[in-house]
């Protein structure tokens, strides 16, 4: 049988989704409480790898296991036996060529900036950017992301290919918090973080949108800042 799995997490308690030995992740927390149920070792799948720091409201991932509990409630099961910083929202079975990363149709991202007087209390939550920024040039910036671009100078580490699609990208701000939305099928390595990073500068005033476009169409190796993590949400996948 495979299960997916949606979660929820509080990225600022963990290093990451991803397993790594000894550290708290959320891969790990997961994959201990279903060896304590099916007592044999069960490797989760996720739909992507959110760093140290990020959070997830709509996180997807999938196991398969060769034995079928009847009675075993299985959403509660999990949850009663991982850390109260996660939850595990949903269950369901699938089919068996179902893969929670591969058949992603798209993820949507938020990105949530205080830019007035710093909160000490949401310091995890949200970039204490504390600083004034030009919401208009960052809202006619954030179009030039839409649609499909080579985004090699916006994400970190060596790949084969750097080309995404973004759908949608929305700016909401309401009580000092910016929020920045991506809708897109990929998104990799501190993609959001670069893209989110780039807009900051813009409305700083530091960077203009004409740089931007250069980097983006590749006529320049210009990089820009990169977001804190803090700030980052994966809120939902779709199938």
């Amino acid at each position: 049988m495979r299960y997916l799995l949606k979660i929820k997490y509080d990225g600022s308690k963990f290093y990451g989704f991803q397993r790594l030995n000894a550290l708290p992740t959320i891969q790990k927390e997961i994959e201990e409480a279903l060896f304590k149920i099916y007592q044999e070792n069960i490797v989760i799948k996720g739909a992507g790898r959110t760093d140290k720091g990020v959070h997830a409201y709509g996180q997807r991932a999938h196991f398969e296991v060769n034995k079928k509990l009847p009675k075993l409630d299985l959403k509660r099961a999990i949850n009663s036996l991982i850390s109260e910083y996660i939850y595990v929202s949903e269950v369901k079975e699938v089919d068996c060529n179902f893969h929670a990363r591969f058949n992603v149709k798209q993820k949507r991202y938020e990105y949530k900036i205080n830019v007035g007087e710093y909160n000490p209390l949401e310091k995890d939550y949200c970039l204490q950017l504390n600083y004034p920024l030009d919401i208009a040039k960052i809202e006619e910036a954030s179009k030039i992301f839409l649609g499909v671009h080579d985004f090699e100078n916006f994400i970190s580490g060596t790949r084969d290919n750097y080309v995404a699609k973004i759908d949608k990208v929305d700016i909401n701000y309401q009580d000092n918090i910016l929020t920045i939305g991506f809708e897109g099928k990929s998104f990799y390595r501190y993609m959001v973080r670069g893209l989110v990073g780039a807009l900051i500068d813009v409305g700083k005033g530091k960077v203009s949108i004409e740089k931007l476009e250069d980097s983006l169409a590749k006529k320049s190796k210009q990089r820009f800042s990169v977001a804190l993590p803090n700030g980052l949400y994966l809120i939902d996948i779709k199938y």
